[in-house]
């Protein structure tokens, strides 16, 4: 099974600085896989990176975590996320994963 990671960093692409609070990106990111009717983990990160100009950044990034979504419809929400939450791009991984459930219950 095909795992995707989107990672959609917080902070504003002109100002670097995370123009709302975690919660309501989140909310944001949760109706978008609601409309592409996508199941979905996410995990709030904290990172930081250089940008092209040498200066370093630290910035609240949100994981998305996608099992089996047809890489179109990677690739169509990846972009929505990018517009919608102001970036200059964000980082998708993809990686084959052996997925199984267990079930037990309790008598």
């Amino acid at each position: 099974m095909l795992q995707t990671t989107i990672y959609i960093g917080l902070n504003d692409s002109v100002t670097h600085e995370q123009k709302f609070g975690t919660e309501k990106y989140l909310s944001l990111l949760k109706r978008v896989c609601r409309a592409y009717h996508t199941a979905f983990s996410v995990h709030t990160v904290d990172g930081g990176y250089f940008h092209e100009d040498g200066s370093y950044v630290e910035e609240t990034t949100l994981a998305l975590t996608l099992m089996d979504v047809p890489e179109e419809t990677v690739e169509e929400m990846a972009r929505d996320l990018c517009a919608f939450f102001h970036q200059e791009s964000v980082m998708v991984t993809k990686s084959s994963s052996e997925v199984y459930f267990i079930q037990e219950q309790l008598e």
